[in-house]
């Protein structure tokens, strides 16, 4: 590709059509004297850096799944859960087992990751995972039980719901009892293993999806905008409206107004 004879437009056209900019291609682009093509140089050498810097985050946050499969491990299921410090709405926990080839690039703690990027990444997640599992415990549970029963009590639900037997799990912090299969806690797991980041990214959009349909049978407590976390408007819902049946009555903020 002779750059010379291209204009800056058609330049522009030629690295939006690649899948990934070579070194080479990159020396003939900070190589034109162009200031417009060494805007592109620039652009396309930020984009290749962040490339490089996600993959070696991938590599980082696979290494308890290669790890594992080298030692026979077929099934590895990562487990996470959100919703446990909300006022209201479910715990939400899942379960999932990537293949070994699995490649998302920015996969992450469901909590650093972008609304539309997490949803993009669930529709991912959900077609090509091996298997995904998902538990859920509602909040009059919650109240009966605790909210850490409640959450080992999703998590297993979700194992179970995987339809597939776990060889071992990777679990965000968390140790199950009457689980047969190997288990590894990993404090802040979702954001050192893509197969925990996974099960947060199901999780956190299963739970949203939840708590948006609520928001239109209670739409004066905001359950689309705050999850059912504790926020200022929430609160102040709670306090002139009451709780509903969705609310965690043995919860601060809630118990009050019970």
């Amino acid at each position: 590709m002779n750059l010379a004879d291209m204009s800056i437009k058609e330049i522009r056209m030629a690295i939006e059509k690649l899948d990934e900019i070579s070194n080479d291609f990159l020396q003939c682009l900070q190589a034109d004297k162009r200031a417009g093509v060494q805007a592109l140089a620039k652009q396309a050498e930020a984009a290749m850096a962040r490339r490089a810097k996600l993959a070696q985050m991938w590599t980082e946050m696979t290494a308890y799944e290669r790890a594992l499969h080298e030692k026979g491990y077929s099934h590895v299921f990562g487990v996470d859960e959100v919703g446990r410090g909300p006022l209201a709405g479910p715990v939400v926990a899942s379960c999932v087992c990537l293949p070994p080839d699995f490649y998302l690039p920015g996969l992450n703690d469901s909590k650093k990751v972008p609304v539309a990027t997490r949803e993009a990444f669930y529709e991912v997640i959900m077609r090509d995972a091996v298997a995904v599992g998902i538990g859920i415990v509602d909040a009059a549970r919650i109240d009966a039980i605790n909210i850490l029963a409640a959450t080992k009590e999703a998590m297993k639900a979700a194992i179970e719901d995987a339809g597939v037997p776990a060889d071992v799990l990777l679990i965000d912090a968390v140790q199950l009892n009457d689980v047969a299969c190997k288990q590894i806690p990993i404090i802040g797991g979702d954001a050192k293993s893509v197969s925990i980041a996974a099960a947060s990214i199901v999780a956190k959009v299963t739970r949203d999806r939840m708590m948006a349909e609520y928001a239109k049978q209670y739409p004066q407590y905001g359950f689309d905008k705050n999850a059912g976390y504790g926020t200022a408007e929430h609160l102040a819902a709670i306090a002139t409206y009451g709780p509903t049946p969705l609310h965690r009555v043995t919860f601060t903020g809630v118990k009050e107004h019970a």
